[in-house]
């Protein structure tokens, strides 16, 4: 039995913060309670004047893998996810071959076990053609249905409308959507760019991928799942026009969720100058006004969940002219990094944090034991250090990519150890030599 302590730490869980030691056995958090330092242990990490966290569940990246590995791969952008203090994540099907099957499900889930740091899911992707795949779905392999209902492209984009209606009436699983209108979008990419070449203002991207597609979509998506009782979760809001389709109040309750990811909650339209394609992602960042009602959101709990939608692509494709670079961004390392910053300007509590990062993603997709500091759970466990500022242009950036939207940002805390399963994954900027990340498991309703 390996026995894991941490002494001293400011806990911050189930909307509390306070003193307290947490000790963990094999893999799960075996005691919280004060002053445990004096029993035995193998390993006591002190984590005074530190504050100790549940590890973040990020519930939609895309690592690439397989088919786009140039860009990113299981091992390397789990490992940039643990650096950042997220134990668990929820990857996205459009891969090559595109995840639409449980075949494909049971090949990511076996290149997870051999490359993985961090505790793994994966979405089983919706086309206009593999409806029975969805039927048939095994619910133990995916998290949940990936729905592209705009900013797609091929047979992932599922613009039917009667395979749209079939999928709602139908899944098994959490429907989980992009919502854009790719009509709308491509009319404003007809209209706006008619005589360029390439080169464009780079805040063209919000009008191209504009407030009115959003909502079109996230309309379609809400009265869909109304209509057949759907566990919707809509992913990325991006516009303050869209929030009113959304209710506030705890997530327990709810059918129909909504996420926001820490790029729209960090970037608006102002910082296009500067960063251009580095920001460029689809939905776009979009005005100052409308990341304002996003953060107010957040803290109405109107918006449930704050994700990432990490998306890597090479230095190379974000510098080709800003028409053709793709969307995307990388953002795994420094997203937890991202939200402490709206607590050092007193826009959101820890206890918030928390709650949008850990306990909501775990309470929606059902994840299995974790997500909370509780005995009993498995001990993904995240220490940040909230008195030491980091510049992200002296660290080394994990991303196989190699760059970082926040290259110019110096944050106010830094990530002193992530710990998987009881077992430190990360810590003082080191990466551990072996994974303890396993598959994660969840309680299906």
């Amino acid at each position: 039995m390996t026995i894991l302590r941490i002494v001293n730490g400011t806990l911050v869980n189930e909307g509390r913060v306070f003193e307290a030691d947490i000790e963990m056995r094999d893999g799960r958090i075996h005691a919280i309670a004060p002053d445990l330092g004096g029993r035995p242990a193998d390993r006591v990490i002190d984590a005074s004047r530190m504050l100790v966290l549940p590890g973040m569940i990020d519930d939609q990246v895309h690592f690439r893998e397989p088919g786009f590995e140039y860009k990113g791969d299981l091992a390397s952008e789990s490992r940039a996810a643990v650096a950042g203090g997220i134990t668990s994540f929820m990857e996205m099907p459009n891969t090559d071959p595109l995840t639409i099957d449980n075949a494909a499900l049971r090949n990511k889930h076996a290149r997870a076990r051999d490359k993985s740091f961090g505790n793994w899911g994966f979405y089983l992707g919706a086309t206009n053609d593999n409806l029975e795949a969805i039927k048939a779905v095994d619910t133990s392999l995916a998290c949940g249905i990936k729905v592209f209902m705009g900013a797609s492209t091929g047979s992932m984009l599922v613009d039917d409308p009667d395979v749209l209606e079939a999928i709602f009436a139908s899944a098994p699983l959490l429907v989980a959507t992009h919502c854009e209108d790719t009509p709308t979008i491509a009319a404003n990419y007809e209209r706006l760019t008619r005589g360029l070449e390439g080169e464009c203002p780079p805040e063209l991207h919000a009008e191209i991928h504009s407030r009115e597609a959003c909502l079109k979509s996230s309309k379609l998506a809400v009265e869909l799942a109304r209509r057949h009782g759907t566990r919707l979760h809509v992913l990325h809001l991006t516009t303050a026009d869209e929030l009113d389709l959304f209710e506030p109040g705890p997530i327990e309750r709810k059918q129909i969720t909504v996420e926001a990811c820490v790029h729209h909650l960090f970037f608006d339209a102002s910082h296009y100058a500067r960063k251009g394609a580095l920001i460029k992602c689809n939905p776009a960042i979009k005005l100052a006004s409308d990341r304002q009602a996003l953060l107010a959101a957040v803290n109405e709990d109107r918006i449930d969940i704050i994700a990432t939608d990490h998306a890597p692509h090479t230095a190379e494709e974000k510098s080709r002219p800003f028409l053709q670079a793709p969307a995307g961004l990388p953002l795994v390392q420094h997203a937890l990094l991202s939200l402490l910053e709206h607590w050092h300007d007193d826009v959101f509590s820890l206890e918030r944090i928390v709650q949008k990062t850990a306990h909501a993603p775990a309470l929606r997709f059902g994840v299995r034991e974790r997500g909370f500091l509780r005995e009993g759970y498995h001990a993904d466990i995240v220490i940040v250090d909230p008195n030491t500022t980091v510049a992200v242009r002296e660290q080394k950036l994990l991303s196989k990519c190699g760059w970082s939207p926040f290259e110019d940002v110096r944050f106010r805390s830094r990530i002193r150890a992530t710990i998987v399963n009881g077992t430190v994954a990360w810590e003082n900027d080191r990466l551990a030599a072996a994974s303890a990340a396993m598959p994660l498991e969840f309680q299906r309703s």
